[in-house]
């Protein structure tokens, strides 16, 4: 079952921060470089490191190093996983919705017809 997911629970973990979410926006147009990352962040190397170290370590992201420049890339898959629970989850709300929506007209309708 999708909802007993260890690598959902870290996926989410990671997510909770809006430092590592925002991470996560900014690699969604492309890969980038560790120093571009931290570039637009108010906090120092070794704290985006930390954050880059958790989404690597969750699977949301993924790094590689060419020479002196380390670049870090989405990882969809672990995305993916993470937005089908979520699709899963509205699925199944709307339909309670739709049926308690159905419920009260018929309550509704029923009130008119005895009232």
């Amino acid at each position: 079952m999708l909802n007993q997911s260890p690598s959902l629970d870290r996926s989410f973990q990671a997510l909770a921060d809006p430092t590592r979410r925002g991470i996560v926006a900014r690699l969604t147009r492309g890969p980038a470089s560790v120093s571009e990352i931290a570039r637009p962040l108010e906090m120092s190397l070794p704290a985006v490191l930390q954050h880059l170290k958790l989404l690597e370590d969750s699977g949301l992201v993924r790094s590689e190093k060419q020479g002196r420049v380390r670049t870090v890339r989405i990882e969809g898959e672990a995305l993916a996983a993470t937005e089908r629970w979520l699709a899963e989850l509205r699925h199944e709300w709307e339909s309670r919705l739709d049926r308690f929506a159905a419920h009260v007209a018929e309550m509704k309708s029923k009130g008119e017809k005895n009232g």
